[in-house]
């Protein structure tokens, strides 16, 4: 798996951090999404995942390996 995200995109909402903390944070200033773990660890996926679908702003991309 592997996590882009379009800061442009984030609207800060911070559903992302809530679902999945290891993988997601936020600035502090603008509450921007910051990717701490752009390839984590398999029992992170789900979390990775859900955050992809929550997000309102749609600026977490998750590509899974082939």
């Amino acid at each position: 798996m592997k996590i882009t995200v379009d800061e442009d995109k984030c609207c800060g909402a911070g559903q992302c951090v809530l679902i999945a903390p290891e993988v997601f944070d936020q600035r502090d200033d603008d509450g921007i999404v910051v990717l701490l773990d752009p390839a984590p660890p398999e029992d992170q996926h789900p979390l990775v995942r859900e955050s992809a679908a929550v997000c309102p702003a749609a600026a977490i991309e998750v590509a899974e390996d082939a």
